[in-house]
């Protein structure tokens, strides 16, 4: 068709329109037509186009259809909409998981809980694990993915968050992750509110809400996108690290750890609480920005009662 235009000539109009947009303005425009361009049913799955095919295909012409759904994300993208969120993916553990907007988008910085975890538990022993408001499943399935021989159990609020979870277990073919809704602990209990039938646990893991309502970076960037239940937690961004603290040593192993990823500026609060309770051998980390990140303890050596 005479209107069709070339993929190059629309991501050159489409740097133009998102310059100062983003600070990745080229890549996410390529992402953005390849979202589009795999789409097409006249292409088999073997010959979906990489960024690589664009550069050596730059004169491939679009038809006014897929035109169209290019400029709806390049509308979207203008908007502030995550690159992740319109493109449905997002590479995490080097892994690449769906995530939509019930689920939050997984950051580099949450690959250090999945790092702490799989060097402080013996690789080779059948561990059980919990991924508690696991959102995506991010830190489940790289677990799951890294230690073949470990059952985790991955528990997530949001039936939505659940769902994308799912197609991502499903995706890697893992048999080793059972999904589980409710709210926190609560997951870990029958439909009969009863303790289900599953050893305590050799490790609990969480990047549970950790912001304050009123922190200014939740009007900026992809948080302002992100969902709201998964950011915000009270008591200055302290409420859920408390309660899974407080509550994690009823359902762990003599010795079982406890991980947590954290604000960097809570570090201290959260050393205190679990101080507080008991647990021992405290470990902090920091993430590749030098911020305190993820905070590591373990239980007291008795199993609490339930």
């Amino acid at each position: 068709m005479a209107n069709n235009i070339s993929a190059q000539s629309l991501l050159l109009r489409a740097e133009l329109c998102l310059r100062n947009k983003s600070p990745t303005v080229r890549l996410d425009v390529e992402l953005l037509l390849l979202t589009v361009l795999s789409e097409s049913p006249a292409l088999p799955t073997a010959m979906l186009p990489s960024r690589g095919w664009l550069y050596a295909h730059p004169d491939t012409l679009l038809s006014n259809a897929q035109c169209n759904k290019f400029w709806e994300l390049v509308d979207l993208r203008h908007q502030g909409h995550p690159i992740a969120y319109l493109l449905g993916q997002k590479e995490f553990w080097g892994l690449s998981l769906q995530v939509d907007q019930h689920t939050l988008i997984p950051r580099p910085e949450t690959e250090l809980l999945v790092d702490m975890v799989l060097k402080q538990l013996p690789p080779d022993k059948p561990c059980c694990i919990a991924d508690l408001g696991t959102g995506s499943g991010a830190i489940a399935i790289a677990l799951a993915k890294e230690r073949p021989r470990w059952q985790i159990i991955a528990t997530d609020i949001s039936h939505a968050a659940l769902q994308i979870t799912n197609r991502n277990i499903q995706s890697f073919q893992l048999t080793n992750v059972t999904c589980r809704q409710g709210d926190w602990f609560a997951a870990l209990l029958d439909i009969n509110q009863a303790a289900i039938d599953i050893p305590h646990f050799d490790a609990i893991v969480s990047n549970p809400p950790y912001i304050a309502p009123d922190e200014p970076c939740l009007q900026s960037g992809d948080l302002r996108f992100e969902p709201k239940q998964a950011l915000l937690a009270g008591d200055n961004g302290l409420q859920y690290l408390r309660l899974i603290i407080m509550q994690a040593k009823h359902h762990l192993l003599p010795s079982g750890w406890l991980w947590l990823e954290h604000g960097y500026q809570q570090a201290e609060a959260v050393k205190a609480l679990m101080l507080e309770e008991s647990y021992q051998n405290y470990k902090l980390h920091v993430d590749l920005a030098g911020h305190p990140r993820v905070s590591g303890a373990q239980n007291d050596g008795t199993i609490a009662n339930q």
